[in-house]
C-alpha cells in the first residue's frame, strides 16, 4: 500500500462524509508524519451572492463542521490536522483547487444515493472527483 502524506477528505453533513472522515482518520495512522485536510465546499449555486446574511450563515455552518470533524480527528490521535473551505462547486474545487494546494496524494470521499434524474442532470460530486483527480481517490460508500 502506498504510503500517503497528505490525505484530503471532502465532507459535508452527511453519514457517509462522516465515514470518510473515519477511514481517512485509519489511514493517517498508518504514517505518523501525514497530515490530514477536511475539506468542506459551500454550495454557493444555492445562496444570491448578494445575500450576505445567507453567505455567512452558511460559513458559520460550515466552520462548525469543520471544527467537529478536527476535534473528532484529533480524538483518535492526529496532531496534524488542517482545515479548508470555500464557495464554489464541490465538483471543481475538491480537484482543481484544494488537491494541488495540499499536493494530495489521496483524496478520500463519501458517496451518496441519489434519484436517476438528479443524477442523469447533476452527476456526482464523487464521480467527478474519480475522473478528474490527479492522485488516487477512495471512495467510502455507506454501510
Amino acid at each position: 500500500m502506498n504510503a500517503y502524506k497528505n490525505i484530503l477528505v471532502a465532507v459535508d453533513d452527511s453519514k457517509e462524509a462522516e465515514a470518510a472522515l473515519r477511514k481517512s482518520i485509519e489511514i493517517a495512522k498508518l504514517e505518523h508524519d501525514s497530515i490530514l485536510y477536511i475539506a468542506n465546499v459551500i454550495e454557493s449555486y444555492s445562496i444570491v451572492e448578494e445575500d450576505l446574511s445567507a453567505l455567512e450563515r452558511e460559513q458559520k455552518l460550515s466552520d462548525k463542521l469543520l471544527s467537529r470533524y478536527k476535534s473528532i480527528a484529533e480524538d483518535e490521535g492526529i496532531v496534524n490536522v488542517e482545515l479548508l473551505n470555500k464557495h464554489g462547486s464541490p465538483k471543481s474545487v475538491i480537484t482543481d483547487e484544494f488537491a494541488p494546494l495540499v499536493n494530495a496524494d489521496l483524496i478520500v470521499c463519501g458517496v451518496q444515493r441519489i434519484k436517476n434524474a438528479e443524477h442523469f442532470f447533476l452527476g456526482s460530486v464523487s464521480e467527478k472527483v474519480v475522473q478528474t483527480a490527479a492522485c488516487d481517490v477512495l471512495i467510502i460508500r455507506p454501510d
